[in-house]
């Protein structure tokens, strides 16, 4: 069975700095994109950034500049450096895996807390 476990959220203060791990664990064929999504109370769920397998990088426009999403394909974990924080980026965290286990399809993590307040 394939699991996501989310590491690195917590609170920091505006213009802080935090980073994110998920790494990716079971029975896997392929890997095809990592990435995070956030929602914050009252909104939908939104795409913050993605990975593809090739190493193509997608971004939200509003963490553009400020956020880093990298990856390490020998540990299937993806990480997301958060710079420049703002009390916008104040969200549950959710790590995505687009992955092939016993038929392709998308995973979920659990979802880790990240706070920006003063």
């Amino acid at each position: 069975q394939v699991q996501l476990v989310e590491s690195g959220g917590g609170p920091v203060q505006p213009g802080g700095s935090l980073r994110l791990s998920c790494a990716a664990s079971g029975r896997m064929l392929m890997i095809y994109a990592m990435g995070w999504y956030r929602q914050a109370p009252g909104k939908q769920r939104e795409l913050v950034a993605v990975i593809t397998r090739d190493g193509r990088t997608n971004y939200a426009a509003s963490v553009k500049s400020r956020f880093t999403i990298s990856r390490e394909f020998a540990k299937n974990t993806v990480y997301l450096q958060m710079d420049s924080l703002k009390s916008d980026d104040t969200a549950v965290y959710y790590c995505y895996a687009d992955l092939e286990s016993d038929y392709r399809r998308d995973y979920w993590g659990q979802g880790t807390q990240v706070t920006v307040s003063s």
